[in-house]
């Protein structure tokens, strides 16, 4: 095939997805069994209930973490036992807050490739606040009420900023489910960067009102992550579950 046609075929590619924009190439990725999800905050393991049964379907062992979101060291421990009782191989995958979970805990053997789904992705003892800081702040973070050391996306926030995309009856079942995060789970820092030595995955949600799209691309950027681009909300995993499910196949080298 020469060139031109070669570039014709990108382009029709291209044309039949306008919500994905491929930005990085990886090395076809091992085939692997098991996945390993793992939730960020103002969200519990359900918020995987729309791409677990697609990757099931797949042939894929999958597993959601319970994330207690109180500090990042028993969050990653919790990541660590799930990761502990898999029989093999395994991708790991974070959304949102919990980008700084799977860069820890990815350091485990077993861990194959990391899946980032608009997720915070650190470099080891980086201040994430500081780095967030050279973004114009996203509007959730408006959102955020506080009881004592306990915090929680405001409902408006929650369906306006975190979910946006979704149906707001929807939208209300998971802003029910959310789990409140303790104050100190901010205050973590990573000791490891699993993504310098693991191949990457990213899922950037240009709509995102939680983390900004830009900071998202420039932590993709950085880490040299096989990236798309998602016109969803922050919650991509919920609104558009087959592309998500499709990147985490890609990298459980399943399609």
């Amino acid at each position: 095939m020469d060139r031109r046609a070669f570039v014709g075929l990108l382009a029709a590619a291209g044309a039949a997805s306008p919500m994905i924009r491929r930005t990085a190439a990886a090395q076809p990725a091992p085939r692997v069994r098991n996945v390993v999800l793992v939730h960020g905050l103002f969200a519990d393991g359900s918020c995987w209930s729309e791409v677990i049964p697609r990757l099931q379907a797949a042939g894929i062992n999958a597993t959601a973490v319970q994330n207690p979101l109180t500090t990042l060291e028993e969050s990653v421990a919790a990541a660590e036992r799930a990761l502990a009782l898999q029989d093999g191989p395994t991708v790991l995958v974070g959304h949102s807050f919990s980008g700084m979970i799977v860069t820890e805990a990815g350091v485990d053997p077993k861990v194959t490739a990391l899946v980032y789904v608009a997720a915070r992705a650190p470099d080891a003892g980086e201040d994430y606040t500081a780095l967030a800081k050279g973004f114009p702040a996203p509007p959730a973070s408006a959102g955020i009420v506080f009881s004592g050391d306990w915090g929680q996306l405001s409902e408006a926030a929650f369906l306006r900023d975190f979910a946006g995309d979704l149906p707001p009856e929807k939208a209300r079942v998971l802003y029910a489910v959310q789990g409140p995060f303790q104050r100190k789970l901010l205050e973590g820092k990573t000791t490891h960067a699993a993504w310098r030595s693991k191949p990457s995955y990213y899922a950037v949600s240009t709509e995102d009102r939680t983390i900004n799209p830009d900071l998202e691309r420039f932590m993709a950027k950085r880490m040299g992550a096989t990236t798309i681009e998602v016109k969803a909300s922050h919650l991509s995993l919920i609104s558009q579950p087959d592309t998500i499910a499709r990147l985490i196949l890609d990298a459980a080298g399943r399609t």
